[in-house]
């Protein structure tokens, strides 16, 4: 299982960036597939979730209504759009994929996100 996110960068407070996730190694359109943040000196914490058709997704509270996720299964790779950023959005971004009986985690190497004036 392979996971490279891309997309991050410096934004000001009120713009946009959209996040890449190019997934590889299995079968993505058989999986959920998740956004999650890190932000400097906190906890993971999960984002955003899509269901394997793309049919469903959840998001924490802190993004709804600003945050996409989306996913297209003929590329293998998931989105996330994110607009009106905040300066509490800063962190680390980190797709997932969570596998197998037991739930295995895989992650990307993380993208970073900062937004500053």
């Amino acid at each position: 299982v392979q996971l490279v996110e891309s997309g991050g960068g410096l934004v000001q407070p009120g713009g946009s960036l959209r996040l890449s996730c190019a997934a590889s190694g299995f079968t993505f359109s058989r999986y959920e597939m998740r956004w999650y943040r890190q932000p400097p000196g906190k906890e993971r914490e999960l984002v955003a979730r899509i269901t394997s058709t793309g049919g469903s997704t959840n998001y924490a509270e802190s993004v709804k209504g600003r945050f996409t996720i989306s996913r297209d299964n003929t590329k293998n790779t998931v989105y996330l759009q994110m607009n009106s950023l905040k300066p509490e959005d800063t962190a680390v971004y980190y797709c997932n994929t969570r596998q197998g009986v037991v739930g295995v985690d895989y992650w990307g190497q993380g993208t970073q996100v900062t937004v500053s004036s």
